[in-house]
C-alpha cells in the first residue's frame, strides 16, 4: 500500500503529542499491511466526506483518507472527531 499525505495532514500530524505520534506510526504500519484490519475500525464516511474513509489511531483520534486506484491511499487529515466537520 502506497501512502501520500496532504499538507494539512502533515501539519496536523506534526502537532500531535509524542504519544499520539507513536500510535499514529503503529496504526499506519497496520494500515499498510491491511487497510481494513479490524483493529483499525476502518469505515466509509457519509455526508460531505462521502468519498473518504476513516480509521482509528486510538479511542479518540482518527485518520481521514481516500483510496486511489493502484493500491494508493491519500491521508487527508488526522485528529479528534472535529476533523469530520
Amino acid at each position: 500500500m502506497l501512502i501520500s499525505y496532504t499538507s494539512k495532514f502533515t501539519k496536523r500530524a506534526k502537532s500531535l503529542s509524542k504519544t499520539l505520534k507513536i500510535q499514529l506510526v503503529k496504526a499506519e504500519e497496520k494500515f499498510k499491511k491491511d487497510p481494513f484490519d479490524p483493529s483499525l475500525k476502518t469505515h466509509k464516511l457519509k455526508g460531505e466526506l462521502e468519498d473518504c474513509y476513516s480509521f482509528s489511531i486510538n479511542y479518540s483520534h482518527r485518520v481521514v483518507f481516500t483510496m486511489e486506484s493502484g493500491g494508493k491511499a491519500v491521508f487527508i487529515d488526522v485528529g479528534g472527531h472535529s476533523i469530520y466537520n
